[in-house]
């Protein structure tokens, strides 16, 4: 029975001597089992992240944080709570043994490590961690089985059921209806527009083809990107999100591919990057658009064959990843422009899917309001239910250039400056000054009442407004402003703000 579970079983070693780690390496790999390694706390319940072992053989006396403090920190987290820590110490006093099982270690051994006593411990307690799941398993069993039984039996259920059968009476058409509703009810929507948007994400989404998501800054492409996600046959996979123009330039490898120790300068611990992480799952591309030519031909490579090497490692690495992108920029004149490959413009270009602008679904609107005006009077405690006739018809009237985002920051603002149970006119900021795009010919006041992000904005546009709406380049905006061009082009993003040149 031993032998059987130390196939199966997986170990962490941990461990700052690297002697010792090599020694234990061995023999547990000749044992059968699956041998991981860490050589100090941090590093240790960085990879437990992604990576769960069935058991952790823990060294005491470690740089950084030593083992109880490692230990005291798993069994603090749910997930890693259960994992049995064996600790390896020179030290033979009672108190340090009982300090280890003060902050959760299921045993120890004593170095010099006697192999057929740490087998047996670590057999020991494999076999004491895989009865106790079974247990948990079959009291989990258990308990459904007597819900189950007891709604049976209620009259409850009974009309679900009857509902339920009466749904499934109905003709195609009320069934996807019913089906948009379900996979994508973080869409507020009842336009005709999105509605055909959505059953484009249904067709799609039973795929594995690559989505390219184009649309306004605003208007709810990453909602999309979860929609085609949480809708396909990888749903129970990760959906690992990476905007390329937040992310510094000379860390975009290191984030997308990941890295070894070493690598380079900083580079104090193995890093398992996002396409790794995404493994089975999906990757959704935030602002490709924005992603150096230099890392083109990698994503290329894995479009094509599925493949990367971590940096500072020649091993290929293979993945099964579906890719989901999304860029407000017009690939198209970055292709033209010489920014952007053309090779792998097509590649993404497979199934695109354009979210339309608010203005283009203003019957929206309403939805949105209420869904906003829920979600913040939750946050303040106010009782704010409704908003007056005027109010909505001023909504409703302005073509909104940052899109759902620059409602959902009207509503919040609103909710904030709102005294009674109803959102007024006098509420509502004036539409059209904070969120002026650039170009023009009046410059933009700063309103000493204004909030920080509106001071922000402020000062943004007036900067593109001197600049002709130059980003890069010595007298360009970013240059002004302290700040790289794709810091500014993330900033803009977020404050809503778009611009119709961006070189110089």
């Amino acid at each position: 029975m031993s032998v059987e579970i130390s196939k199966k079983g997986s170990i962490l070693l941990v461990d700052d001597t690297s002697s010792n780690l090599e020694i234990l390496v061995n023999f547990f790999n000749e044992q059968g089992f699956q041998v991981s390694v860490a050589v100090d706390g941090e590093s240790a319940l960085e990879q437990i992240e992604h990576d769960l072992p069935d058991l952790i053989l823990l060294d005491v006396m470690m740089p950084g944080i030593d083992g109880f403090e490692t230990c005291r920190r798993l069994k603090a987290k749910e997930k890693t709570a259960d994992i049995p820590v064996i600790f390896m110490t020179a030290l033979s006093e009672t108190m340090d043994k009982v300090k280890g099982f003060s902050v959760g270690g299921v045993d120890y051994v004593t170095k010099p490590i006697q192999h057929e006593e740490v087998l047996a411990r670590v057999n020991t307690h494999l076999m004491l961690r895989s009865l106790q799941k079974k247990l948990q398993e079959a009291n989990q069993s258990l308990e459904q089985r007597v819900a189950e039984r007891t709604a049976e039996l209620s009259s409850a259920l009974s009309e679900v059921e009857q509902l339920k059968q009466r749904l499934q009476a109905e003709n195609i058409y009320l069934q996807e209806e019913i089906q948009l509703t379900h996979n994508f009810q973080d869409i507020i929507s009842q336009s005709q527009v999105m509605t055909e948007i959505l059953h484009k994400v249904e067709q799609v989404a039973k795929t594995d083809a690559t989505v390219l998501i184009l649309g306004e800054s605003g208007t709810g492409k990453e909602l999309l990107a979860r929609a085609v996600h949480y809708s396909s046959g990888r749903a129970d996979r990760p959906l690992v999100k990476v905007n390329c123009a937040a992310l510094p330039t000379n860390l975009i490898e290191s984030e997308l591919f990941g890295h070894e120790k070493g690598a380079f300068t900083g580079a104090l611990a193995k890093k398992i990057g996002r396409f790794e992480l995404a493994d089975k799952g999906t990757i959704f591309l935030d602002e490709i658009g924005d992603l150096p030519l230099e890392l083109q031909a990698k994503l290329l490579r894995i479009l094509q064959e599925g493949e990367f090497e971590r940096l500072g490692n020649p091993s290929t690495i293979k993945v099964n990843v579906r890719i989901i992108a999304a860029t407000n920029r017009h690939l198209e004149q970055a292709v033209k422009a010489g920014e952007f490959r053309e090779d792998l413009y097509y590649r993404l270009n497979v199934f695109p899917i354009e979210g339309p602008p608010l203005r283009d679904r203003k019957e929206d609107i309403p939805l949105l309001v209420n869904h906003f005006l829920q979600k913040f009077t939750g946050k303040t405690g106010k009782a704010i239910k409704s908003v007056s006739r005027e109010a909505m018809m001023k909504l409703q009237s302005y073509h909104w250039p940052g899109n759902v985002r620059e409602l959902e920051n009207i509503i919040e603002r609103g909710v904030i400056l709102a005294h009674g149970s109803s959102l007024g006119l006098e509420d509502i900021p004036e539409l059209g000054g904070a969120f002026q795009e650039p170009g023009h010919s009046a410059e933009p006041d700063i309103d000493v009442s204004a909030s920080l992000e509106d001071v922000e904005r402020t000062h943004i546009l007036r900067v593109l407004h001197e600049t002709n709406n130059i980003i890069e380049g010595p007298k360009g905006a970013a240059t002004i402003l302290g700040l790289r061009p794709s810091t500014l082009r993330s900033r803009l993003q977020k404050l809503g703000i778009k611009i119709t040149r961006t070189t110089g």
